[in-house]
């Protein structure tokens, strides 16, 4: 053949230089015109031609005789006429795929006597063509999936005696086309898949000998002849996966030579006995996905060749199978059974197992592994496994992976790791752990412990030297094991990166992740000098170690915030409750109040103040301990309860003060200054409902008790419901504010037209005011952390969100009781009207508790107290000078309190 070509290769030549005088030295032997748009390229003497996805409606008709690849797919073709390729006896591949194809008549493939693969998938035949083939004697490899043939008729393939690939997947069949696979005794490999086939016949391909490779997954298989692959002598391997098989296919006994079996994915409730008596070649067996009821105890017995046995999702099966006599086996996998024990000659049966997947099962204790010396994986998680014996994983000398998470695991022997030097991975994640020995686990490298609620103690570096990846469950417990230097470093949300990093199920990173840390595993032989530790949850500003405050300016800060808010809301609660000349009136009674609760958002920040000063320098020894007590969550409830309720009391004041201008219910009160009285019962109404949205909004913390940080305030996170307490809050704080601001903008719009009838009550609207207006403002970057948080914006990193949590939230706090001590005097009034009742309280029982025989020594003490209580009026009066000079309303009351201090003096 090659010197036929020659030959006619230098005929091509000598006549082309007879022809052209101008072309010598120029044609090279064999070259043709390239067709239009095509790309070709030389063979040696043979071309290649490549006209793919051009558009063309018909075949080129100026190629040349020496073409031995011809790429015509994904054009428009719609029909072959007869002969069109006539000339090309060297063409070896056609490609005419991703067509518009229906039919091909008799005589399109004349003449390619050397045409050894033809690719004619994702076109629009209907049925084979009957005659087509017929003259392709060479042909090797035919693709005709992905059409709509649901049809072959009987000698379609008759001419097709060397055919070893034959793909019919992705049609329309609904039955095996037996008459037409007659004629194809060198097929090797064939796939049916993808087509509608119900039922496989007898006989079906018992002219097949040489088949090795058969494909009927994917279809609609119910039921199969006992005697459905009789013939197919050389078979070794078997797709029978997602049917509809109901009962398991006996006639697989007859393929002596099957090496690799599979029928996931189907309707088949029980394995019987001897169920693959005749297959001795097993090596692979894929068996999940089926609801399997019952496996016959010699089912899987005497497969010496057996290496893998997948029984994934076999929901009834109780017992685990007898495997005597298969001894080759290396992996097994049972998975989502209900297997409850393991016979303790398992390892007996398998000594050449290197994998075992049992999870989502069961078991409740597991036998001594120590007979399956070459093991390397054991994946138990998700069982009811309790408690691990010192033996249980003995001599494991290869054992790298061990998985045992999502158990009911509260005791670990001593020595139970002690004897696997190759260990790297241990997974016990979400189990009842309270204590975890380290001996035996230097050569650790992945540490999952997340979930085990119990296990507070930390764990020494030192018992694991190489450890690379650790999930924890406690942040505290990370301090060890990451530097001082880079804790809190990285970018994104602050709440993204103290949240992220806290895992609350088994995995904390995403799957690829953990694959790459895998596969970097791999080849790492040796340990690294100062390798780095990813340790989560990843202590920060606001999981520290060494300080709960961090910084000396926030500590200082909350110190100074704690004892300005304990003094000054107690003497505002003291005036407006105590004070002789002080009469509560409703905006009165909601000043006080709010003082009151704002006092204990000074008792949070004592609190946590006291808290690092107890726990200084050494945070995370007591971290455990103090982020579950029950002091954390009470001081989280007092931080939301003090912010939330104090809110809604300002809210409920505004409005007050709102009615009050529109002149609601007003009466001239007994003391003879006239004032608006709205009705008692409103006011505890309001007053209680402030009370009762304040401890709904911060009750849900306390009882879930998911407290993010180690200031006891929950955060924003990924989580949907965390997330939306957060929405949540802001929208009721924003609303609050909005409804204030409404408020007050009608009440100056008004203002002009209703005259006030008491300074008193012109004080008090003045006040609360002064109060919205600050904490308004306070609240912008409040409000600004929590709308980037929500938005996810980096605005903000985690120092700064730190101290504004400390510092600016709450300042309100602070800043409320001040404004009514400093700026309003009526607060002046009743502090020197207590003072001085006070102070003469206190003088009257030292007098009467002293007697008549010691009157003489005690006058000296007496009045050196009356001068301080003077002293201590003079200086309150004093700030009060300048508002006498605003009229004279303002001075009658200041001679009423003159009169009322001489008269408790004398």
């Amino acid at each position: 053949m090659r010197g036929f070509v020659a030959l006619l290769a230098g005929f091509s030549v000598l006549s082309g230089g007879l022809r052209s005088s101008e072309a010598s030295g120029e044609t090279q032997a064999g070259r043709t015109t390239c067709p239009d748009r095509c790309r070709c390229e030389e063979d040696g003497l043979l071309h290649r031609v490549d006209c793919s996805d051009l558009g063309l409606r018909t075949v080129p008709g100026n190629l040349s005789v020496f073409t031995s690849y011809l790429d015509l797919s994904m054009n428009n073709l719609t029909q072959m006429s007869s002969g069109v390729l006539f000339n090309l006896h060297f063409l070896e591949e056609l490609r005419l795929a991703g067509n518009d194809l229906s039919f091909i008549p008799r005589g399109a493939f004349a003449g390619l006597h050397s045409l050894k693969v033809l690719m004619l998938q994702n076109n629009q035949l209907e049925s084979v063509p009957a005659e087509a083939f017929n003259n392709l004697h060479n042909l090797q490899s035919l693709r005709l999936d992905a059409n709509r043939i649901s049809g072959v008729p009987p000698g379609c393939f008759s001419g097709l005696r060397s055919l070893r690939h034959l793909w019919l997947d992705d049609n329309s069949l609904k039955e095996v086309p037996v008459e037409a696979l007659r004629d194809l005794p060198t097929l090797q490999a064939m796939t049916l898949a993808l087509n509608h086939i119900s039922h496989v016949p007898d006989h079906a391909f018992s002219k097949l000998g040489r088949l090795v490779v058969l494909h009927l997954n994917i279809n609609r298989i119910v039921t199969m002849g006992t005697s459905c692959f009789h013939g197919l002598r050389s078979l070794e391997t078997l797709d029978l996966n997602h049917n509809n098989l109901v009962e398991f296919p006996t006639a697989i006994r007859s393929l002596s030579h099957l090496k690799e079996l599979g029928f996931h994915s189907n309707n088949i409730q029980s394995i019987p006995e001897h169920a693959f008596t005749g297959n001795p070649s097993l090596i692979s067996i894929f068996f999940y996905n089926n609801p399997i009821e019952s496996v016959g105890r010699s089912a899987f017995q005497n497969l010496p060749e057996l290496r893998t046995l997948s029984l994934n999702g076999a929901a009834n099966l109780t017992e685990f199978p007898d495997l005597t006599g298969t001894k080759s086996l290396e992996s097994l996998t049972i998975t989502d059974a209900r297997i409850t024990s393991l016979p303790s000659s398992m390892c007996d049966q398998l000594p050449n197992l290197q994998l075992l997947d049992l999870s989502h099962n069961l078991i409740q204790s597991v036998p001594s592994f120590s007979g399956c010396e070459n093991i390397q994986k054991i994946d138990l998680n998700h069982n009811k496994i309790e408690e691990l014996e010192e033996n249980t994983f003995t001599g494991l000398m290869s054992l790298h992976s061990l998985d045992l998470s999502w158990n009911r695991l509260f005791s670990v022997k001593q020595k139970s790791f002690s004897a696997l030097p190759s260990l790297s991975k241990l997974d016990l994640s979400s189990n009842q752990l309270s204590s975890l020995p380290l001996t035996g686990l230097e050569s650790l490298t992945h540490l999952r412990l997340a979930g085990n609620d119990q296990l507070m103690e930390s764990l020494p570096r030192e018992d694991l030297p190489r450890v690379r990846l650790m999930e924890l469950p406690y942040y505290f417990q990370c301090c060890a094991f990451i530097s001082c230097e880079r804790r809190g470093e990285g970018g994104g949300l602050w709440w993204e990166r103290e949240e992220a990093s806290h895992p609350t199920g088994r995995d904390s990173s995403s799957p690829a992740d953990q694959d790459w840390e895998d596969f970097l595993l791999e080849f790492e032989d040796e340990p690294k000098p100062q390798r780095s530790v990813h340790c989560s949850p990843t202590p920060g500003p606001f999981r520290p170690c060494l300080h709960l405050l961090g910084s000396w300016m926030i500590r200082g800060g909350v110190w100074l915030i704690a004892a300005i808010s304990l003094v000054s809301n107690s003497l505002v609660v003291l005036s407006v409750f105590l004070s002789p000349l002080s009469s509560v009136t409703p905006p009165k009674l909601l000043i006080g109040l709010l003082a009151l609760v704002n006092g204990l958002m000074g008792v949070w920040s004592g609190w946590l103040a006291a808290v690092d000063a107890w726990t200084f320098g050494s945070f995370w020894r007591f971290g455990v301990k103090w982020d579950s007590s029950f002091p954390c969550r009470l001081s989280g409830f007092l931080c939301l309860f003090a912010s939330q309720t104090g809110l809604f009391l300002l809210t409920a004041a505004a409005l007050e003060r709102c009615l009050w201008s529109g002149a609601a219910v007003c009466s001239d009160r007994p003391d003879g200054r006239s004032g608006c009285l709205l009705t008692p019962p409103a006011i505890r109404l309001s007053i209680c409902i402030c009370f009762l949205l304040g401890v709904t909004v911060s009750l849900p913390p306390v009882i879930t008790g998911n407290t993010s940080t180690s200031f006891c305030l929950p955060l924003p996170s990924s989580a949907s419901s965390s997330l939306a307490f957060a929405v949540s809050l802001v929208l009721i704080d924003s609303l609050c504010f909005l409804i204030m601001t409404l408020a007050y903008i009608r009440l100056y719009c008004r203002s002009n037209k209703a005259p006030p009838t008491s300074d008193e009550e012109v004080a008090l609207t003045r006040h609360v005011a002064w109060l919205l207006f600050s904490d308004c403002l306070l609240y912008l970057p409040v409000a600004s952390l929590s709308f980037s948080s929500l938005l996810r914006l980096p605005v903000a990193g985690p120092e700064v969100a730190k101290g504004i949590l400390l510092l600016v939230a709450p300042l309100p706090a602070c800043i409320n009781p001040l404004l009514y001590l400093l700026f309003n005097p009526l607060a002046r009034e009743e502090l020197a009207a207590l003072t001085a009742h006070t102070c003469t309280g206190v003088a009257t029982k030292r007098q009467g508790a002293a007697g008549g025989e010691q009157l003489d020594l005690t006058c000296d003490d007496d009045d050196a107290e009356k001068q301080s209580c003077d002293s201590t009026q003079a200086l309150v009066v004093f700030g009060g000078g300048r508002e006498e000079e605003e009229g004279g309303g303002r001075g009658s009351r200041k001679m009423k309190t003159s009169e009322a201090f001489d008269a408790l003096q004398h």
